[in-house]
């Protein structure tokens, strides 16, 4: 199956010039959705993963059926003042400023497994800020994957772990 066909895209969105990749085509058809989650458990069914660590909050629907299929628990990383139980944060820069994001700090043991997973690799910002967070807490991250990776961005390079994607545009 091609997941590129089921992935809509939107022109000058957010912003003119911008070629906005939109996956809830691909997760509003039963057939695609299944498919990308089947790749990614197939990927990572031996690997041993204790943990997948989801962004907010496209990254939950990822991740959620992920670690069921892998027998492994969920970890919700959240915007600022969602978590209600003691957390750590982590900074980090945006095309115009900055943003936050938490975690609970017993979300992870020392030495657990980790997967993390978000919708899309853009400009890598938030995944490094959350492989960020994982590490403080002693996480060992196995990868940080994707469902749609926009390659000209170079996100890859702000995340300090392997990386995977399923679907790569060359255009962004």
């Amino acid at each position: 199956m091609n997941l590129k066909e089921y992935i809509r895209n939107v022109p000058d969105f957010p912003k003119p010039g911008i070629q906005f990749k939109d996956i809830t085509t691909l997760w509003k058809d039963n057939k695609a959705f299944k498919e990308s989650i089947d790749l990614l458990y197939q990927r990572y069914r031996d690997k041993k993963i204790d943990k997948v660590v989801g962004a907010e909050s496209r990254g939950f629907i990822i991740a959620s059926p992920l670690a069921y299929l892998l027998n492994a628990g969920f970890v919700p990383v959240r915007k600022k003042g969602k978590l209600p139980y003691k957390k750590i944060n982590v900074v980090y820069e945006l095309e115009y400023g900055t943003d936050s994001l938490e975690m609970h700090e017993d979300a992870i043991k020392q030495g657990e497994n980790i997967l993390v997973v978000d919708d899309l690799l853009a400009t890598g910002g938030t995944m490094g800020a959350i492989i960020e967070l994982v590490k403080k807490l002693g996480g060992n991250i196995i990868e940080a994957a994707f469902i749609v990776e926009l390659e000209p961005l170079n996100g890859r390079k702000k995340i300090d772990a392997p990386v995977f994607s399923l679907v790569k545009y060359q255009d962004a």
